[in-house]
């Protein structure tokens, strides 16, 4: 698997004004451009810069055309990449400067709560500051610097040192981090700061967060778009965190045949989330299934129908004779607060369908009152399912180190996201980089089962030529799901790292 390096631009301070994401956005756009000689001219720009999402709304072609020509561009010229992007910067300040933004900020990552391409959701701003204000407020060290406002750039400050990011992380996920090994002084010198940054990012890879195109020089500059997305991420992975049958085995009323148990078992949590959801639902006589924490919960019906079926007592005819979207909505915020559901969003927010905060809202209805069975014979039979301690902790152990490396694939369940043994691929490609023969390896979803046999026999044959110990090691018994044997696997890959490292460095 070929290793990415990123776009490079020779220009260093030019190269600092964006972020990787928007140099290979912008680099495609303007190889997009080239001619039949594989040429771009200085004509060529306005038409593109006038469909970008930052001047669309803000200029017209023949007026970028006359920005360009009077800021000394030849547009009968060939136009390099880099010219491109200071052409870029240029038009950016010219268009803060249309919009009444007086500062010079010819670097749009530098604005405080709002860029021409990064605009932040004051909504969720709104709602990742309540709950951190809720979380943190009992912290020793923490509790000092609450409760934020969120009308300021409060939280993007506090994030600059590293220590609010390590102490979510750790209520999201409990001891995830060894609060000594924090750098918790009021005063932080840079060394300090890149040391809990280095401890967060690598932190939050192992819990299950995205953290590609994300730096430790980002954070120290409280970079809004992305501090906000890494927080997200963080809260979500909480508020998901008991959504699975080892937490809350009464799960597994959602499944109607025992034998769909593991498969309940194999799902990430927003699905989990959504099934809950739709059974529900199902039962409140509502038709139109739910995919997804947006559009589907646009006009607020769907709530509805699960707040009427889960607390009965508080419900209202009017939530559901409005034909007014929004009072609907207003409605059932209503009726989650009597319910001492926490608002993670506004009427308007449902309105408009905002995935993130409605995934929030939806999870705080499932702890408040999840409305399902007590049965114990249903919730014995979830526990048998369940693994021993000894061997969950080993689980944990192993998943989080998997999800640490930085591969494409994040382990939920590693005994059954392991099983169609693309993810042990990538594992092995981090341990040994080439070992994997990738053309022989087929990418998920896989639907035939000989493909993932496939995958891990190429898996037990590269853990062989590692000198790993498969002794009666088949790579059907990955694809079944024998627990010990993944384990064993995973195992010898983690100390393989140790042991590739000393290799090298001797």
């Amino acid at each position: 698997m070929s290793k990415f390096e990123g776009v490079l631009v020779s220009d260093h301070w030019l190269q600092s004004q964006f972020t990787q994401v928007q140099l290979r956005t912008l680099k495609s756009k303007f190889l997009a451009l080239k001619n039949e000689n594989g040429q771009v001219s200085g004509q060529d720009l306005p038409i593109l810069l006038a469909k970008l999402k930052p001047f669309s709304e803000i200029f017209k072609e023949k007026e970028i055309s006359d920005i360009l020509g009077e800021s000394g561009l030849d547009m009968n010229k060939e136009v390099e990449f880099e010219g491109f992007l200071r052409t870029f910067l240029n038009l950016h300040s010219q268009a803060a400067a249309k919009l009444g933004n007086s500062n010079n900020s010819s670097s749009f990552l530098q604005a405080t709560t709002t860029t021409l391409l990064h605009t932040i959701d004051e909504s969720e701003k709104e709602s990742y500051v309540a709950h951190i204000n809720s979380y943190l407020r009992d912290d020793p060290f923490m509790k000092q610097f609450l409760p934020i406002d969120p009308a300021t750039n409060a939280l993007f400050e506090l994030a600059r040192d590293g220590v609010l990011l390590c102490k979510l992380i750790n209520v999201a996920v409990p001891n995830t981090i060894d609060e000594r090994a924090i750098n918790t002084k009021r005063v932080l010198n840079p060394w300090e700061r890149n040391e809990n940054h280095t401890l967060c990012l690598n932190s939050a890879k192992a819990i299950g967060c995205t953290v590609v195109n994300i730096g430790n020089q980002d954070l120290v500059e409280g970079r809004p778009h992305l501090v906000l997305g890494l927080i997200s991420q963080i809260i979500k992975i909480q508020l998901l965190a008991d959504l699975n049958l080892r937490k809350t085995p009464q799960l597994v009323e959602l499944v109607e045949d025992n034998n769909d148990v593991e498969e309940l078992m194999g799902l990430a949590p927003e699905k989990i989330l959504l099934k809950w959801m739709n059974f529900h639902l199902k039962k409140a006589g509502y038709k139109k299934p739910v995919t997804n924490f947006s559009s589907d919960l646009k006009d607020g019906e769907a709530y509805a129908y699960l707040l009427n079926v889960l607390a009965p007592e508080h419900c209202t005819p009017a939530t559901l004779d409005t034909k007014d979207p929004a009072e609907r909505a207003n409605l059932v915020l209503e009726h989650a607060e009597k319910m001492d559901c926490k608002r993670y969003l506004a009427p308007k927010d449902i309105v408009e369908g905002s995935s993130n905060l409605n995934l929030a809202f939806v999870a705080q209805i499932f702890h408040q009152r999840s409305g399902l069975s007590t049965d114990s014979k249903k919730i014995s039979f979830a526990e048998m399912m369940t693994d021993d301690v000894q061997m969950s902790r080993e689980e944990r152990c192993f998943r989080l180190w998997i999800n640490s490396l930085g591969i494409s694939s994040y382990v939920n369940n590693l005994f059954e996201d392991v099983r169609n043994g693309w993810t042990l691929l990538e594992v092995l490609d981090k341990v040994s980089p080439g070992s994997v023969i990738w053309k022989h390896a087929t990418k998920p979803p896989i639907k035939m089962p000989f493909r993932k046999v496939e995958n891990c026999n190429q898996v037990i044959k590269i853990g062989k030529n590692l000198k790993f110990s498969l002794v009666n090691v088949a790579g059907n018994d990955f694809v079944q799901g024998n627990k010990k044997l993944i384990l064993g696997k995973v195992t010898y890959e983690s100390w393989g790292v140790i042991w590739f490292a000393k290799f090298k460095g001797s």
